[in-house]
């Protein structure tokens, strides 16, 4: 984009176009559309499993997505320190849904990975979030449907998200 140009909802302090209240209608809808996806996810961890938090199962799916992983890769895909993904993983090992092996490459190094138990956990709770996402999809008009896909394409893209691939989308969520 060249130089003073800008995209229609640049939502910068620096622009000049007036478009501050577009963006700040933009944020507020994104703000509260993420609480929606949050509240669904949070139902379909709830209806499935009990003892696990939001970030717990945000682990299991990083793991889901990404195959076994050491301490430190874990930790920088979560955005967390490696000694709060250790006690967030002490946890998920308590129960059965992550397991901690040496690696087949290095044994002085512990890989990380689901359990059949937290694969079947992810599995369910990403089928519930489908199912409730499905319904509330629904129930938009019809012709606001392409719209929201294009919309929530860029976004993700611009956030630096991986779209999710044809499997992802049956199998695993977040």
């Amino acid at each position: 984009m060249a130089t003073g140009s800008r995209a229609p909802y640049d939502c910068s302090p620096s622009g000049t176009d007036g478009s501050g209240s577009e963006a700040e209608e933009m944020v507020g809808a994104l703000l509260t559309a993420s609480r929606l996806l949050v509240a669904v996810s949070a139902r379909s961890l709830a209806a499935v499993e009990d003892a696990l938090t939001l970030p717990q199962l945000r682990m299991l799916v990083v793991l889901e997505t990404r195959g076994p992983l050491n301490l430190s890769q874990l930790a920088a895909e979560l955005g967390v320190q490696p000694s709060t993904a250790l006690r967030m993983l002490d946890r998920l090992v308590a129960i059965d849904m992550v397991a901690r092996d040496a690696s087949p490459t290095d044994r002085r190094t512990t890989v990380i990975s689901l359990t059949g138990t937290g694969r079947r956990t992810v599995s369910d709770v990403t089928e519930r979030r489908r199912a409730e996402i499905a319904r509330i999809v629904d129930a938009m008009p019809v012709g606001q449907r392409r719209h929201l896909v294009e919309a929530l394409q860029a976004f993700t893209e611009a956030g630096g998200e991986p779209p999710v691939g044809e499997r992802d989308a049956r199998h695993v969520g977040w």
